[in-house]
C-alpha cells in the first residue's frame, strides 16, 4: 500500500487492513534480495505459460518472504474466486521450500504484469503454467537456506538437509529452525538454476496428497474473508449506473432532478461509453453517486433517461433461434475437411441428422461486480475483484489519465467469476467516479439485476450434425455445422465467424476415427456482448457432439459405450496443428496432442464405475458423455429419474477426469463437483432471451441457478492416472461440457424423449 494512503482501511467483520500490516510489522519480515535469472532456450513459437503476456517469473524475491519469527509469506499472481488457486500455487512453493504449511501465509499480489508476468485467471491454465516456476522458485529458496545454514555450523553444504521447517546437520545433530536463519540467508546468492535439487515426488508431504487445508476456507466459512464488496472507508461515496438496455444505444437526454431530491444523493453525473464494439470498456450510462448503496439506488428509480435507438433494437431470441438453426442447415465456411462426407452420405445404408439449439447464459457469480477507487495526491489505487489485474490496471490508468506507475489495483477475494471478472467495466466505472470525488474514495456496485441484464453473455449456439452408417454399422461420414456469435465481436466490427479458438473447442477437432469428415461455420452477427464464460465453445459443442454420437448409436442399434468406443478407433496421439486452425488451449501441441487412449480410459473408468449397462427401474436411465478440453480429458456418467409429471431427480454422478499429473486432488475433485452442479443448472434452467434487444431475465426468480433439489444425490469423482508421463492439464473449466449431453443421454433413456434444445425446462412436463 502507498503510504499516502495509509489512512485507508478496508474493512470486514473487526479485521481491517491496517490491523493486518500492523501485525506483521510486529514480527518484521525479510525479503529475499539474492540475484536471480532463468534463462532458457527461446523456442520459435512460445507456448504455455511463456506464450501468454508477461510469461512466467521464478524470482523467488518476489514470492517469498521469510519473517523473523519463522512465517513465510508466499505471494501469488493468480486470483481466488473459490478454485482454490491461491492455496495450490503456494503448496507448491512450501513443498520445495520443505515449509510447514502451517506457518506458511498467503499474500495476493497486486496487478503488475512487468514485475509478475502474467496474471490471467483464465482458461484452466493457473497451475499448469506456474507449477514449474513455482517449483522452482520453493526450491532456490530450500538451496539457500541449507547453504546458510551449512555456512553457519561450518560443515560441507551437501551434509545438510531442509526438513519440515528445519535445516538439520544429522553428523552433529545439530537443527536450525528456519527462523534462526532468517538474518543470515538474504546474504546468500541464489544457486545456478541447473544446480537446484528438486524433491523426489516420494518425499512429497503435500503435491497430490488428499484433504491439504485450504488457505482461505477458515476465512470463507467465518465471514472474515473480504471480497470486492467489503471495501469501505470514511467519506467514501458509493454509486449505480443506469445502462443503456440495448447494446449500442446511448444517453440522448436524461433529467436528474428527481434523484437529486432523494436524501443521501450527492450527484448525477453521465459516464462515457465506448462505441460498438466496446470490448472491456463501459457501456455508458448516468450513474447516481450517494452516501450510500441504497441511496444511489433510489436515485437511479427517479432518474430519467431517454436511449436513442439502436441497430439491435429488433433483437428477439425465438426469431434468432430460427435464423441460427436455418444457417445450420446451409453450407457455411469451411473448416476442416477429410475424404469426401458427399460421397459416403450417397453409399451409406441410413443417415442420421439432428440440430441442436443453446441459448445465450449469464455467468451469474455470487458476488456481482463491484469496485473501489480512490484518486489522491496525484496517484490512483483501486480495489476489485478481478480475474485480470494487470489488464485492469492498464485501463483504469488510461481512464484516469494516470502513468501506470502511479496506479495501482489491489486484489479482493472474487465470490465467483467464471470469467466475468476478466473484464474491467465495472472497474473503469469506479474510476471515472473517482474522478469527480477526488480524495474519497468511490465505489461502483452492480446490482444483481445489472449483472444479469449487462453480462458479457455466453455464446447462442445452432448446430447440426448429419452422418451417414455403413453396412457395418460404422461411422462413414460426418458433417458438422456450428453457428454462433463469435466472442470476437467484442473488438472487431463485424466478425461473422466463430474463431480457431472456439471451433477448436469441440467442433474441428474431433478426434473419431472417421474417414470422411467437414466441418463447417456459416456466419452469423452478434447482437450483444458476447464473452468468455467457464468452458467457452466447449458447452455448445459438446452438447451437439455427445448428443449426436449417442443418437447414431441407437440407429446403428447398438450399445452406447461400445458404439462410442470404436468410434475412437485405435489408440493414438492426434497432432492439433494437423487440422486446420489447430489451436490448441495454447499449449505445444508436441507436449499436448489429443490423446484417444486418455479418453478411452477416463471413459471406461466412468462408466465402470457407475456400473454401466445395469437394470435400472422403470423411469430411471443411464447416459454418459466424454469431453476432452483445456488439455484434460473428462467423462461423465448420469443416473436419473423423471417422475410422471416431469420431475427430474439426478440420483448419481460418476465423474472421471485425466488432467496427468495431479497437485492437489482435493481441489481437483471440488471443481468436478462444481462443475457437475453448475453444468446441471445450465441445462435444465440456464437461458438469458432477448425481447427488442433488451435481456428479458433480471434475477435469479427468472435466471435461475440450480435449487438443491437439482443436484446429484451423489457424486463420485475419480482421478485416472495416465498411463505414461503427460503434463498438467486444465482442473477448473473441463468438468462442465460433459455434463449437458450425459445428463440429456440419461433423460433418453428413461424416457424415450430426446432433448435437443436447451434448456430442458418444461419439455419434460
Amino acid at each position: 500500500m502507498s503510504p499516502m494512503f495509509s489512512d485507508f482501511s478496508i474493512v470486514n467483520h473487526g479485521i481491517d487492513r491496517r490491523g493486518f500490516i500492523k501485525s506483521v510489522g510486529a514480527t518484521g519480515a525479510l525479503l529475499f534480495t539474492a540475484n536471480w535469472t532463468w534463462a532458457q532456450d527461446k523456442p520459435a513459437k512460445k507456448y504455455g505459460g511463456e506464450g501468454m503476456p508477461g510469461g512466467t517469473k521464478s524470482d523467488p524475491k518476489l514470492f517469498v518472504a521469510i519473517n523473523y519469527d519463522g512465517t513465510i509469506d508466499i505471494t501469488v499472481t493468480r486470483s481466488e474466486m473459490g478454485q482454490g488457486i491461491r492455496s495450490s500455487l503456494a503448496l507448491v512453493v512450501a513443498e520445495e521450500m520443505e515449509a510447514d504449511w502451517n506457518r506458511c501465509r498467503v499474500v495476493q499480489a497486486v496487478g503488475d504484469e512487468a514485475k509478475y508476468g502474467n496474471q490471467n485467471t483464465d482458461g484452466s491454465r493457473s497451475m499448469r503454467h506456474w507449477y514449474a516456476p513455482m517449483r522452482q522458485c520453493g526450491a532456490t529458496v530450500r538451496a539457500i537456506i541449507e547453504a546458510a545454514a551449512a555456512a553457519g555450523w561450518g560443515v560441507p553444504i551437501r551434509e545438510v538437509r531442509a526438513s519440515k521447517h528445519s535445516v538439520i546437520h544429522a553428523l552433529s545433530r545439530r537443527k536450525a529452525d528456519f527462523a534462526e536463519l532468517v538474518g543470515v540467508v538474504a546474504s546468500f546468492e541464489s544457486p545456478d538454476p541447473i544446480s537446484i535439487r528438486y524433491k523426489s515426488p516420494r518425499t512429497y508431504r503435500y503435491i497430490g496428497k488428499e484433504h491439504t487445508h485450504s488457505a482461505d476456507a477458515a476465512s470463507m466459512v467465518s465471514g472474515t474473508a473480504i471480497y470486492g464488496g467489503d471495501t469501505r472507508s470514511a467519506g467514501m461515496v458509493y454509486a449505480v449506473v443506469a445502462r443503456p438496455p440495448v447494446l449500442g444505444s446511448t444517453v440522448e437526454a436524461f433529467d436528474g432532478s428527481e434523484a437529486l431530491k432523494v436524501k443521501g444523493v450527492l450527484k448525477v453525473m453521465p459516464i462515457e461509453g465506448a462505441a460498438v464494439p466496446s470490448g472491456f470498456k463501459p457501456i455508458g450510462g448516468i450513474a447516481v453517486v450517494a452516501e450510500n448503496t441504497w441511496a444511489a439506488i433510489k436515485g437511479r428509480e427517479a432518474l430519467k433517461v431517454d436511449w436513442s435507438s439502436s441497430p439491435h433494437d429488433s433483437y428477439e431470441s425465438e426469431a434468432y433461434r430460427q435464423s441460427l438453426e436455418e444457417a445450420s442447415r446451409k453450407p457455411g465456411k469451411l473448416v476442416r475437411l477429410v475424404g469426401d462426407v458427399e460421397a459416403a452420405f450417397s453409399k451409406a445404408k441410413k443417415t442420421h441428422a439432428a440440430t441442436y439449439y443453446l441459448p445465450h447464459i449469464a455467468h451469474a457469480p455470487m458476488e456481482p461486480p463491484v469496485s473501489t477507487a480512490l484518486l489522491r495526491n496525484n496517484f490512483l489505487e483501486i480495489w476489485a475483484p478481478t480475474q485480470a489485474p494487470q489488464a485492469a490496471r492498464t485501463e483504469a490508468a488510461e481512464r484516469a489519465g494516470m502513468p501506470l506507475e502511479k496506479t495501482r489495483i489491489n486484489v479482493t477475494l472474487l465470490g465467483g467469476g467464471f470469467g466475468r471478472k476478466s473484464k474491467a467495466d465495472f472497474i473503469n466505472e469506479a474510476v471515472e467516479i473517482a474522478k469527480a470525488f477526488p480524495g474519497r474514495a468511490a465505489r461502483v456496485q452492480w446490482t444483481r439485476e445489472d449483472d444479469i441484464r449487462h453480462d458479457y453473455f455466453h455464446t447462442v449456439s445452432g448446430e447440426h450434425l448429419e452422418a451417414s452408417l455403413d453396412r457395418r454399422g460404422k461411422v462413414s461420414g460426418w458433417l458438422h455445422r456450428s453457428v454462433a456469435p463469435t466472442i470476437a465481436s467484442l473488438f472487431d466490427p463485424d466478425p461473422k465467424h466463430q474463431q480457431a479458438f472456439e471451433t477448436n473447442m469441440g467442433h474441428s477437432n474431433i478426434p473419431f476415427a472417421i474417414p470422411n469428415v467437414r466441418i463447417e461455420n456459416p456466419e452469423v452477427a452478434a447482437h450483444t456482448r458476447i464473452g468468455w464464460f467457464r468452458s467457452v465453445s466447449n458447452i455448445p459443442h459438446g452438447f451437439a457432439v455427445q448428443s449426436f454420437i449417442a443418437e447414431l448409436a441407437e440407429e446403428a442399434g447398438r450399445d452406447p459405450l461400445r458404439f462410442y468406443l470404436d468410434l475412437l478407433g485405435d489408440d493414438r496421439e492426434i497432432n492439433p496443428d494437423e487440422l486446420k486452425d489447430g489451436w490448441n488451449h495454447g499449449e505445444d501441441p508436441k507436449k499436448y496432442p489429443v490423446d484417444t487412449g486418455r479418453l478411452k480410459n477416463v471413459l471406461n473408468v466412468a462408466t465402470k464405475e457407475a456400473g454401466w449397462g445395469k437394470r435400472l427401474p422403470k423411469g430411471r436411465g443411464m447416459g454418459f458423455a466424454v469431453h476432452y478440453s483445456f488439455v484434460s480429458y473428462v467423462a461423465a456418467v448420469l443416473e436419473v429419474e423423471v417422475e410422471k409429471d416431469g420431475n427430474l431427480i439426478v440420483h448419481k454422478a460418476t465423474m472421471a477426469i485425466d488432467c496427468g499429473p495431479r497437485i492437489n486432488p482435493d481441489r481437483i475433485r471440488s471443481q468436478m463437483e462444481g462443475s457437475c452442479v453448475m453444468g446441471i443448472g445450465l441445462a435444465t434452467t440456464g437461458e438469458i432471451s432477448f425481447e427488442n434487444g433488451r435481456a428479458k431475465q433480471s434475477n435469479f426468480h427468472d435466471y435461475q441457478v440450480p435449487r438443491i433439489s437439482l443436484a446429484p444425490k451423489s457424486i463420485s469423482v475419480h482421478l485416472v492416472d495416465p498411463e505414461k508421463k503427460v503434463e498438467l492439464g486444465g482442473v477448473g473449466e473441463p468438468g462442465v461440457p460433459p455434463i449437458a449431453p450425459a445428463l440429456c443421454n440419461a433423460i433418453y433413456a428413461a424416457t424415450g424423449k430426446r432433448i435437443r434444445r436447451l434448456p430442458i425446462g418444461d419439455q419434460l412436463a
